[in-house]
Parts: structure tokens; C-alpha cells; sequence
């Protein structure tokens, strides 16, 4: 649900932009391959960064965090 006269977060936004080592291994792969669902679970499971870079990432490019009542 977007809100007028905001830009929602896009899917590894925050990843392209930091330019993660696993998010470019997942590029180089065929959404739904083998080779890709395998890499995908690195970053489903062990991500090499925190919900605190990330976190202060989002604050940073000015992002709101947002949940309806």
C-alpha cells in the first residue's frame, strides 16, 4: 500500500546500494535457478549485515517507517 507522495522501499534496494558481495552473486544467477535459490538462503537466513545498518540506512536515505492504526 503506497502513500501519496511517497516512493516505497524496492526489493534489495537497500542491497545494490551498499553493494553487498551476495547481493551481486545473486544478479550473476536466473531468478528461481538452483544456484540462485541456494544464494537467496544466505541472505533469508545468515545475512552478513544487521537490521542496525540497515535500520540507519533507511534513516539516512530518508525513509519512514510506516503501519496503519
Amino acid at each position: 500500500m503506497s502513500i501519496d507522495g511517497f516512493t516505497d522501499y524496492r526489493r534489495r534496494e537497500y542491497c545494490h546500494d551498499i553493494s553487498c558481495p551476495i547481493q551481486s552473486l545473486l544478479s550473476r544467477e536466473p531468478e528461481g535457478s538452483e544456484a540462485y535459490e541456494k544464494i537467496r538462503g544466505i541472505c533469508k537466513t545468515d545475512c552478513i549485515h544487521t537490521t542496525y545498518e540497515f535500520h540507519h540506512w533507511l534513516i539516512r536515505k530518508g525513509y519512514l517507517i510506516v503501519r496503519p492504526k
